[in-house]
C-alpha cells in the first residue's frame, strides 16, 4: 500500500534543487506541503491533510541532511591539487576511417612539447579534442579533412583531483556540479577519470567556478 511518505519521498527525488534544498534545511516545510499537497492527492487518489505532509517532509529532509553532512561533504573536504589552465581551444569532430590517422599525427608532432596541454575522449559518433590554443594550426593542418562539428576557444580547464573514496559514494559529481550550476556557471565539456575530474569554462568564469570548488573543502 503507498504511504503518504512514499508518495512525498517519489515527488522529492524527481526535483534534484529541491533535494538539495531539503537537505540543507533552507526551504519552509509548511509552504512546499502546501505546494505539493495536489500532486501527493492525485498520486494516493485520496485526500491528505498538510501536517502530515509536513512530518513526511521532515523526516526526508533530515534523511538527506545525514546522507550529505556525512558522506558527501565528508569526502569534499579531502579534495585534493586543483589545477588551472587557460588558452585552451576545444574541438569535437565526427568519427571516420581516417580520424585516428589525423589524431596520430597531432600527437606525434606535439609529444615533445610539454608547454602544449592536451586531452581527449571518444563518444560514440563523434571525438572530443581539448588543447592548448597555441597549437591551432597544429590541428588544423592535420584535421583539414575532417567534419569538424563544434569549435570554442578562449576556454579555461579546472582539474581537481579527488580522494580515492569519491568512486563509492553516490553523488559526489552531482554535489559539485550543482555548486557550479548555482553560481550560474556554465561547463563547456567534463572530462573525468576515477580519481579527477577536468570541467571548461568560459575564461570569464574560471575565477568563480574556482572559487566555487576549492569553498567545497570548508563545508
Amino acid at each position: 500500500m503507498k504511504t503518504i511518505s512514499s508518495a512525498v519521498e517519489t515527488y522529492i527525488k524527481s526535483k534534484p534543487f529541491l533535494i538539495s534544498a531539503l537537505a540543507q534545511g533552507i526551504i519552509n516545510l509548511t509552504s512546499l506541503s502546501r505546494h505539493i499537497k495536489p500532486e501527493i492527492e492525485q498520486s494516493l487518489g485520496k485526500e491528505v491533510r498538510n501536517g502530515a505532509i509536513v512530518m513526511s517532509l521532515k523526516r526526508l529532509s533530515e534523511e538527506l541532511e545525514f546522507r550529505a553532512t556525512h558522506k558527501i561533504v565528508k569526502t569534499l573536504k579531502n579534495i585534493g591539487e586543483i589545477t588551472v589552465r587557460s588558452s585552451l581551444n576545444d574541438y569535437t569532430f565526427k568519427l571516420s576511417d581516417t580520424l585516428m590517422n589525423s589524431m596520430a599525427g597531432l600527437l606525434n608532432e606535439i609529444k615533445d612539447d610539454k608547454s602544449i596541454f592536451y586531452t581527449s575522449s571518444r563518444g560514440v559518433n563523434e571525438i572530443n579534442i581539448v588543447i592548448s590554443g597555441h597549437a591551432a594550426k597544429q590541428v588544423a593542418s592535420y584535421f583539414a579533412e575532417e567534419e569538424l562539428i563544434e569549435r570554442q576557444e578562449d576556454l579555461s580547464s579546472i582539474t581537481v583531483r579527488l580522494p580515492k573514496e569519491n568512486v563509492s559514494i553516490p553523488g559526489i559529481y552531482y554535489f559539485i556540479f550543482q555548486r557550479l550550476s548555482w553560481e550560474g556557471v556554465n561547463i563547456f565539456e567534463v572530462i573525468s577519470t576515477s580519481y579527477e575530474f577536468t570541467i571548461l569554462v568560459s575564461e570569464e568564469e574560471v575565477d568563480k567556478a574556482f572559487k566555487t570548488i576549492k569553498n567545497l573543502k570548508g563545508l
